[in-house]
């Protein structure tokens, strides 16, 4: 080796001896390095810190030790069902949540409901609250000597919210009424539980954030808010809220009352094609599809078979079915797809007998939905606060000239026959509200060119025609009019709205063998139950909404 090697050999070595000292040496909060008497301090709290964590390790070790040593005479009493396969039928007497009630103390009672939470107190004690449908209740689960021992409180606290078990337990009355559930006055003290459905994976968020209202973020803004396309992009969880458990109870109350009103006015219920050959209302708004080797349509309404059952002499009939509008519109009151109630009725002498039994079948929803679907209204109204809406017994009437009327006497720019934008809509229902103190009212006599050919103009005044929408907290759930009946008038409104006669021909001829005159409209379910529960955005009516971007889940 030459000595110029030596040399650099050595050098290496110094710097490794170097860096070795350099590693052993413990710097201060300052930066300097620590003093051998500051050094053997630190040296003392880490043994004493070893100590510390040997001792709580044994501790930890001799506890699950005498667990699992402590016979668990309750085991018999709680664990994991076998999946259901429907085995066996015991013929047990299952309650419901909804049922319960402090006159029921001593009972005892058998009960499948989901966890929303477990909360435990100690080892001997833990709370449970149990969901079903739209009704929480409050469980206790305390160990005594013979059957719950603390494995199974234990077991109890472990079970993952939004798992399902099965209980039996003995109804009893709290202290003072439990404000966290929607029972207050009865308390579950469990005896058995068995897990029947265990959550396997994290949730997308929990329900208790789900449910929050406004008033909640407001009194403490660091809460978490779940947004609404979290919620979509997860609906099956989002649906298990009670408040949304409440919203779809009471979208299907609308239907009922619906078909309650108009069954007892002798109507007939009908079920039209949503295949059709030729677009319903003659527009572009319609989705075109492939139909084997030719092309067909989604039905944007079910107008002209409505109209067709009117001419085959039904007289009155209703449908309760989807509509498909192609309608690239992004906001809080359209959808793509959504519920129409539709109805079409013959009369005698005036499109008002209609138009006034619609207005009267909407007064028997409105005060039906506060009287029998109470408990499901108060639930929506704790998370979306509303008031509830006014309504006269007998609907306002105004024409639409007195709408625009009363929109350009507050500084509103609007031609007699131009059709009302959003923003003017709205305003109109806030001035109907100051004026007339409602928040329902009708608004007839519409301009002809902003309604469909069928549509009958006005006899006196044809710029303006014999239809009209229906308003609820300014916003308009339904459209109706009188319809074309003659055959030849028909060609003259068809022709004269561009559109070419050939492709209407079957709706046509149903006319040519003669119909009565009729009249009747179209409701959007969804947009019927947001307004009247005030919570802003369609989207949340709609069971899996339909809109331009939205085609899952």
């Amino acid at each position: 080796m030459s000595e110029q090697e030596n040399q650099t050999q050595n050098v290496n070595e110094q710097v490794d001896q170097l860096a070795a000292q350099v590693e052993d040496v413990v710097l201060g909060p300052d930066g300097n390095p620590l003093s051998k008497k500051a050094l053997k301090k630190m040296e003392k709290e880490r043994e004493k810190e070893k100590k510390k964590q040997e001792r709580l390790a044994q501790q930890a070790a001799e506890r699950a030790a005498r667990e699992a040593n402590e016979v668990d005479y309750a085991q018999e009493n709680y664990g994991v069902a076998k999946i259901n396969m429907s085995q066996e039928q015991t013929n047990t007497k299952w309650t419901e949540i909804k049922n319960l009630s402090g006159a029921m103390a001593g009972q005892t009672v058998y009960i499948q409901a989901r966890v929303q939470t477990s909360r435990p107190v100690s080892a001997k004690m833990c709370f449970l609250v149990l969901r079903e449908g739209t009704a929480t209740a409050q469980a206790l689960l305390l160990t005594n000597k013979d059957s719950i021992s603390k494995q199974m409180v234990k077991f109890a606290t472990s079970i993952p919210s939004e798992s399902i078990v099965s209980i039996v337990a003995t109804v009893a009355q709290p202290n003072e009424p439990i404000k966290s559930c929607t029972i207050g006055d009865a308390e579950l003290h469990i005896t058995k539980l068995f897990v029947t459905s265990e959550v396997k994976t994290m949730l997308p968020f929990s329900l208790e954030d789900a449910s929050r209202s406004e008033t909640d973020y407001e009194k403490d803004p660091t809460l978490n808010r779940v947004n609404l396309d979290t919620r979509l992009n997860n609906r099956v969880i989002d649906l298990r809220t009670i408040t949304n458990n409440a919203i779809f109870k009471i979208q299907a109350a609308v239907c009922q009352l619906f078909r309650e009103f108009l069954e007892k006015q002798s109507f007939t219920e009908i079920h039209t094609p949503k295949i059709i050959g030729t677009a319903s209302e003659g527009g572009a708004n319609v989705f075109r599809v492939s139909y084997f080797k030719d092309s067909a349509f989604l039905a944007q309404s079910p107008q002209l078979y409505k109209q067709a059952c009117i001419a085959a002499d039904f007289g009155k009939v209703y449908e309760i079915a989807p509509v498909f509008r192609a309608e690239d519109s992004n906001t809080h009151r359209h959808l793509t797809e959504y519920i129409g109630l539709d109805l079409e009725c013959a009369f005698r002498e005036h499109y008002h007998e209609v138009m006034y039994m619609i207005g009267d079948m909407f007064i028997y929803i409105f005060k039906n939905l506060e009287e029998r679907w109470a408990h499901e209204l108060e639930i929506v109204r704790k998370q979306y606060p509303s008031e509830k809406i006014k309504f006269d017994e007998k609907p306002l009437r105004l024409e639409y000239k007195d709408a625009v009327a009363l929109l350009r006497k507050h500084g509103e720019e609007i031609g007699d026959y131009d059709d009302f934008s959003t923003p003017q809509e709205k305003l109109l229902g806030k001035l109907v509200k100051q004026e007339y103190n409602t928040d329902f009212y009708m608004l007839d006599k519409f301009p002809l060119a902003v309604r469909p050919f069928y549509t009958m103009p006005d006899p006196e005044n044809p710029q303006y025609s014999n239809s009209y929408d229906f308003f609820l907290r300014g916003e308009e759930i339904m459209s109706g009019a009188q319809r074309v009946h003659n055959a030849d008038f028909l060609r003259e409104r068809i022709v004269s709205m561009g559109i070419d006669p050939v492709t209407l021909k079957d709706y046509i001829k149903a006319f040519e063998y003669g119909c009565p005159p009729h009249a009747g409209g179209g409701v959007g379910l969804e947009r019927v139950v947001m307004f009247y529960l005030g919570v802003g955005n369609i989207r949340r009516t709609s069971l899996f909404p339909r809109d331009p971007k939205r085609l899952e889940p």
